[in-house]
């Protein structure tokens, strides 16, 4: 069966195989998330998130940081959810637990595309989770700032939803700091002021 697919794989030229590519993504499209979008009731899909995160991460861009690196890691960072669905963020056990799964889905779904595209990518996901250079922590900053704006303007936030404390939220989005301190001290001083459990 692996020699069968490979074979089918092969017979694909680049453009055939990055539109199935392409046509693989929609279903990030189906992933639903515990935030909002704002002013909606219904729950916004991870597709929807990568967007807003990329645009975040391109309007607080600080200078000296590789700035395609950050936004190209960041539009493919969730893709993972097609195969491992979104995990809550304040999901410690469900977060250490998907880790596996979601490297599994990484592999797969980057497969798909031809070299050195494939690697160039699944080489920019291990950095992203990784954390390991300026723009990885960077964009993992920025992937906290959307679902806080989000919380922070709803009628009911998930938060409220799921019982999660204003220690837990401070401590999750902490490092929004470590991408812009202005940003994160004033969106700090809203999670103060939030009605949240305190613990």
């Amino acid at each position: 069966m692996g020699d069968e697919s490979n074979v089918k794989k092969s017979s694909r030229s680049d453009v055939e195989a990055r539109i199935d590519f392409l046509l693989e993504m929609e279903k990030l499209k189906n992933v639903l998330r515990k935030t909002r979008p704002h002013g909606l009731s219904r729950l916004e899909n991870s597709a929807e998130h990568s967007w807003q995160t990329t645009l975040a991460a391109l309007l607080f861009m600080p200078e000296g940081l590789d700035a395609l690196k950050v936004l190209k890691m960041l539009l493919i960072h969730d893709i993972v959810e097609i195969d491992a669905g979104d995990v809550f963020v304040y999901d410690d056990k469900g977060r250490a637990d998907v880790a596996e799964v979601e490297h599994a889905a990484a592999v797969r779904l980057f497969a798909m595309l031809p070299e050195p595209q494939s690697a160039q990518l699944m080489a920019l996901w291990e950095e992203f989770e990784g954390r390991r250079t300026p723009e990885a922590r960077y964009a993992k900053a920025m992937d906290r700032v959307c679902p806080v704006i989000q919380n922070l303007n709803a009628s009911v936030s998930s938060w409220a939803e799921h019982d999660i404390s204003r220690q837990q939220v401070l401590e999750k989005n902490r490092e929004i700091e470590n991408a812009n301190p202005e940003l994160w001290a004033h969106l700090k001083n809203e999670i103060d002021r939030a009605p949240l459990r305190e613990e």
